[in-house]
């Protein structure tokens, strides 16, 4: 007999996707930059899309690639171009403001 209050680790959730960011080198003209690194560490293996990220008023001073991390309205970022993040993989992009984002997941799709 299942015990009621214990559950398997058989699925993913948001919290499997890991955001780490911090500041690298600065441009020529002095603007900070800031390296995001992006996560799957879902330990059952599965494949995350549809990564939505809270991001507020997201802008780079560079440009960011839009297929690796897309703003689609406010506080809503796209990563991936919504494509599925293999478990291990990552997305890793750079970005120059004069701030760092907070940024965090808002929601997935699992697969």
């Amino acid at each position: 007999m299942a015990e009621p209050n214990r559950r398997l680790r058989d699925e993913c959730s948001k919290a499997d996707i890991l955001i780490n960011q911090g500041p690298t080198a600065p441009l020529p003209s002095g603007i900070p930059t800031y390296t995001v690194e992006i996560f799957n560490v879902c330990a059952s293996g599965c494949n995350i899309s549809g990564i939505h990220i809270t991001c507020g008023w997201f802008s780079s001073a560079t440009l960011v690639n839009p297929k690796e991390f897309k703003r689609l309205s406010y506080n809503d970022c796209l990563v991936n171009d919504g494509q599925p993040l293999t478990y291990g993989g990552a997305v890793t992009f750079k970005y120059a403001t004069k701030f760092l984002y907070p940024l965090s997941v808002s929601g997935v799709v699992y697969s």
